[in-house]
């Protein structure tokens, strides 16, 4: 026997925001811009409908992936968005994403219903469509405070890099100066790094040497109770 219901049912999105961290330690997100009404030519968050045969996860890497050419990105479920007038069309809840990418290694492709797709600065977005100003707000809070017990931020870095770019990662996303010292001291002292024979090419200044992060190490910790903290 078939089950149907008598109660309206509210249609379902995802949306991403997703975080990039440039050569000048500006941190970007990425947004796309709307080829369709509602809302046309504005920029938005890339996302869309869930389809009935998706889980959300799927749905928010297709979307991704159709929107802005984006694969294999680091997602993490954020919040869900289900006030009745967010969305002009319909009565759409939408759950959203945010995601950290190294963004020199991604080449943006807008396709689909995204006319193009770009980054910008945190501290210089556009007005965005919907509700999508809210979503990034809480975005930038949950990456703020995670950032300081999770080592999510290595996901913004190139594989190798020096600790000079870690510290400027960490003070771009806090928004405070930290102590060099006592940064370098306390992230060495983790031992979730491994020091490289290598060194920086093509800088005027001297070279630093390069690091690389460690996470099956940082897995195994973990089990064992080890807590980061910045």
């Amino acid at each position: 026997m078939a089950y149907t219901y008598e109660f309206p049912r509210p249609a379902l999105t995802v949306d991403c925001v997703v975080f990039g961290l440039d050569e000048e330690n500006l941190l970007k997100i990425l947004l796309i811009q709307r080829n369709l009404a509602p809302f046309e030519n504005q920029w938005a968050l890339p996302g869309g409908f869930v389809r009935i045969e998706e889980s959300l996860e799927t749905a928010a890497r297709r979307e991704l992936v159709e929107e802005t050419g984006l694969e294999n990105v680091f997602l993490e479920q954020l919040y869900t968005f289900g006030s009745c007038d967010r969305d002009p069309r319909d009565r759409v809840v939408t759950v959203a994403y945010y995601g950290l990418v190294n963004l020199w290694e991604y080449r943006l492709k807008a396709a689909t219903d995204a006319r193009d797709t770009r980054w910008f600065a945190v501290a210089d977005l556009p007005p965005l469509a919907f509700d999508h100003e809210a979503i990034v707000q809480l975005a930038l809070t949950r990456l703020k405070g995670k950032v300081r017990y999770e080592p999510i931020g290595f996901e913004l870095l190139p594989e190798k890099f020096t600790l000079t770019q870690l510290q400027r990662l960490y003070e771009t996303i806090l928004e405070q100066e930290l102590d060099k010292r006592n940064f370098r001291k306390k992230i060495l002292k983790m031992n979730l790094l491994i020091q490289l024979d290598e060194y920086q090419t093509g800088v005027s200044h001297r070279a630093a040497r390069l690091y690389r992060f460690d996470p099956e190490k940082y897995r195994n910790l973990k089990k064992k109770g080890f807590n980061f903290e910045i």
